[in-house]
Parts: structure tokens; C-alpha cells; sequence
């Protein structure tokens, strides 16, 4: 079996909240550590054996698996995650600017606050991707059409007697 079968099969086989609090309670400092360890090194490849990979970041293959899954949005070319075992060799590149936007879209603000952020982009850079994220959330709503306005199709008619029947 997969080791991403394996971490999607972890996920769905919890049953209570107590489970799921204490699982990802456990995964999230591991996965925050991760990140903070590719972080402090200011190296966005990640390259090696899956299995020594994992090791490294003091995880299981499979929990590695699952901080692959979460960043894979944010390598520059996606990894096919069901082809990965323990002996597959991965070489990925994080796109920094990217991982920092998903953290937000996550609502990971223990990831998006480390302070290790500091060292890869300054305060402003950090302040403008949040603004950017920000502002890719806002809905925008359009001006509402009026009965006896022209109708916006083009045809020529009242809204009332064209689109708006």
C-alpha cells in the first residue's frame, strides 16, 4: 500500500473528536517543526529518500507523507504523491512566496508566525502577501440591474421583458 493511502486511510479511520484533537495535537508540532527546520536552512529543495526525509524530521514515512501533502500545493511542479514509497527519492522545490499565501489560505497562523519567516522575507514582503491574500478573498458585488434598466444580454429591451421574466 501507499504511504499516501496510508496517511489518507490514518485520517479517515478517526472516529471522535478526542481522536482528532490528539492526532493532529501530535502531527502539527511535527509538521511545525518541519517547516521550521527548511526554514532556518533558507533551502526550499527537499531531496532525498522519503524514509531518510522522515528521519531527519524526526517523523514517521507516513506522517511525512501527510507534511508532503499539505505542502504540495506549494512546490513549484506538484509530486505525484500515490507513486511515493519509503524508498522513493524526491527532489521538489518549495515556492517560499507561495507556502507563505497557503499558509493564510490554511488559517495556519502557527505556521504564517514563525518567526523563522523573518529570516526569507522582510516585515514588508510578509505584510504585502497578506494583503494580497486579503484582498483575493474580498467579494466583489456587482451593481444590481433595475427592472426598466436596458437589459445587459444587449438586446435592446426592458430587463423586465427579456432576461429578467
Amino acid at each position: 500500500m501507499s504511504l499516501y493511502k496510508q496517511w489518507t486511510e490514518n485520517l479517515e479511520s478517526i472516529k471522535t473528536q478526542e481522536d482528532y484533537q490528539a492526532f493532529f495535537n501530535e502531527y502539527m508540532s511535527k509538521e511545525t517543526e518541519c517547516y521550521r527546520n527548511i526554514l532556518q536552512a533558507k533551502n526550499p529543495v527537499i531531496e532525498g529518500k522519503i524514509k531518510d526525509l522522515a528521519e531527519k524530521n524526526n517523523m514517521t514515512a507516513v506522517e511525512f507523507m501527510g507534511f508532503l501533502d499539505g505542502a504540495n500545493s506549494s512546490f513549484k511542479e506538484a509530486l505525484i504523491l500515490d507513486d511515493l514509497s519509503e524508498e522513493s527519492e524526491i527532489k521538489t522545490e518549495l515556492d517560499f512566496e507561495k507556502l507563505l499565501w497557503n499558509m493564510h489560505d490554511a488559517k495556519a497562523e502557527w505556521l504564517y508566525g514563525m518567526k523563522e519567516w523573518e529570516e526569507i522575507f522582510n516585515e514588508e514582503k510578509r505584510k504585502q502577501i497578506k494583503k494580497e491574500y486579503n484582498r483575493s478573498k474580498i467579494v466583489v458585488k456587482g451593481d444590481k440591474i433595475g427592472r426598466n434598466d436596458p437589459c445587459p444580454c444587449g438586446s435592446g429591451k426592458k430587463y423586465k421583458k427579456c432576461c429578467g421574466k
